[in-house]
């Protein structure tokens, strides 16, 4: 993998890696885990607490990016409960925080100030969701119309 350094897009503020970590579940993963694969169902949001992840795009190696402790991964799909877009991927020991995708929802309910923080970094990762797409078009040739005869 050929991610380059570190992305700081998607890191969260102290109170809300604070209050992920009071309502999720603590996780290990080796290297090479994949915490949650494109067009997978919603498990919810992921924080990585320490090591790093490489999120990508199937067929789209130069988009790789690498997020390390204070990231939050898995935004677009646990607010709209949609598959996810994105693979994430263990590049190293990951020590993460799960939550489900309910229990996420709920906080952003409870907690205005911090659902304003995660649609920020929402509208971040969308930008890079959107290049990656864009770039995958423009990469897949068109389809050929065929001649009826």
């Amino acid at each position: 993998m050929s991610a380059g350094e570190q992305s700081k897009v998607l890191e969260a503020s102290d109170v809300l890696k604070a209050c992920l970590s009071q309502i999720g579940e603590n996780k290990h993963l080796a290297a090479a885990d994949i915490l949650f694969g494109e067009h997978g169902d919603n498990a919810g949001v992921f924080l990585v607490v320490g090591g790093t992840v490489c999120m990508s795009v199937k067929g789209l190696p130069r988009l790789d990016r690498l997020f390390g402790s204070g990231s939050v991964l898995g935004l677009p799909s646990s607010f709209t409960g949609r598959p996810y877009t994105l693979t994430a991927i263990a590049t190293s020991e990951v020590d993460a925080v799960h939550v489900p995708r309910e229990d996420f929802l709920r906080l952003m309910f409870e907690r205005p100030d911090l659902c304003s923080e995660a649609t920020e970094i929402l509208g971040r990762e969308m930008t890079f969701i959107q290049s990656a797409l864009t770039e995958r078009r423009r990469q897949t040739p068109p389809r050929e119309s065929l001649a009826v005869t």
